[in-house]
């Protein structure tokens, strides 16, 4: 799935909305067909010139399709107004993406994380996590004032993928007796933590890194640190990288 296109649709348009599709309702032969093909119909839009559209999602991607006023027949593709102005992605936003983003957002919830900040902290930010990670350590530290004041809590989904002592090095902390704590003792010290890996991989730990390197692949998330946050809109986005200082209020809100 590419995140990133989701990520950065702008928010819902104002005054307009189309309709999810009833589970029980019929699809025209024309559109089954594109179905049939591995598209997932999930709304029906108003569209000018006797046209019906769909909203789709293929390969975690919007699609729109158009069935002409015969019924007989489906157009794919952008539809634009004599002003240039694209009558497609409102509705695939609203039908497609923020559907998405929000099964993403509840994944992210779901998942077995590490609690950094208190739990009633009004903005929670999930942040995929690396222990040989020099940049999960620099953003951990940027994050301090933020966590610190109790207007942050950092989810940290802990990940191996750096390095070949990097698994071992995750399931030590997350085998260890109190494991949010045993991270925070690590960034604090990184890169001078003596931390040692577990070899080989306790079940427990193993299990939970593989669930945690599938969900950071699903999400589209490229490397660590990868930070998952909801901006002042309530709009799901993915900061790639450690940020710079310009983009720290973006994600963690006013200090």
């Amino acid at each position: 799935m590419q995140a990133t296109r989701i990520l950065a649709l702008t928010g819902l348009l104002q005054g307009l909305a189309w309709p999810a599709l009833a589970a029980d309702e019929a699809l025209p032969e024309a559109i089954r067909a594109l179905e049939a093909r591995g598209a997932k119909v999930t709304g029906q839009f108003a569209a000018p010139g006797g046209l019906k559209g769909y909203a789709a999602e293929y390969q975690g991607q919007g699609m729109a399709f158009y069935l002409t006023p015969d019924g007989q027949h489906a157009l794919i593709g952008t539809l634009f107004d004599q002003r240039g102005q694209d009558l497609t992605a409102a509705p695939l936003e609203q039908l497609v993406y923020a559907p998405m983003a929000s099964r993403m957002w509840q994944q992210l919830e779901s998942a077995r994380w590490l609690a950094d900040g208190r739990a009633d902290a009004p903005r929670t930010v999930y942040v995929f996590s690396d222990p040989n990670c020099p940049y999960c350590a620099h953003f951990w530290h940027q994050a301090r004032p933020w966590v610190d004041s109790g207007k942050v809590q950092l989810r940290h989904l802990l990940v191996g993928i750096l390095r070949e002592d990097s698994p071992g090095k995750a399931a030590a902390i997350l085998a260890s007796a109190d494991p949010a704590r045993a991270w925070l003792a690590h960034e604090q010290h990184h890169p001078d933590a003596a931390l040692k890996p577990v070899t080989p991989l306790p079940a427990g730990p193993a299990r939970q890194l593989d669930d945690n390197l599938q969900l950071m692949e699903t999400l589209g998330a490229p490397a660590t640190p990868a930070i998952f946050y909801q901006d002042d809109q309530g709009r799901m986005q993915m900061q790639a990288g450690s940020p710079k200082p310009e983009q720290l209020e973006a994600i963690l809100g006013r200090r």
